[in-house]
């Protein structure tokens, strides 16, 4: 789309094509980073430890901070976020000796790191 203006009105028309831009990629970007916060915390239920399931079922997202271009998602265990790192990187036995880990939260988080990486790029090129 092209628009006929003077010398001295091209910084506003400017501005004004940037923060459309702006305004449109933000809404993209936002709700990218939603989708990628739910597949942490699908991945890290279905990779987590379920003796009981509790802990499995304690995970949840949190949006931490948001403004009118930014968005802030937590992925966290509720009430069993004592056990997160224990079960994570295994830790020592009261008699000796060590409990194994079983990694699930660093695989959730690389996936979700890709995943977010591709719809913003997807976002931006698509507008």
């Amino acid at each position: 789309m092209s628009r006929r203006v003077s010398v001295d009105q091209m910084a506003s028309a400017v501005m004004k094509q940037l923060n459309e831009y702006a305004n449109l990629t933000s809404d993209g970007v936002k709700s990218a980073v939603k989708k990628a916060a739910k597949t942490v915390k699908t991945e890290t239920q279905a990779g987590a430890s379920s003796a009981t399931g509790a802990y499995k079922k304690s995970w949840a997202t949190k949006n931490t901070k948001e403004t009118a271009h930014s968005l802030e998602v937590t992925v966290h265990s509720r009430n069993r976020y004592q056990l997160a790192h224990l079960l994570e990187y295994g830790h020592a036995k009261r008699g000796g000796g060590r409990v194994a880990a079983r990694p699930h939260i660093a695989a959730a988080e690389q996936s979700g790191i890709q995943q977010l990486e591709q719809e913003i790029e997807r976002c931006i090129r698509n507008g």
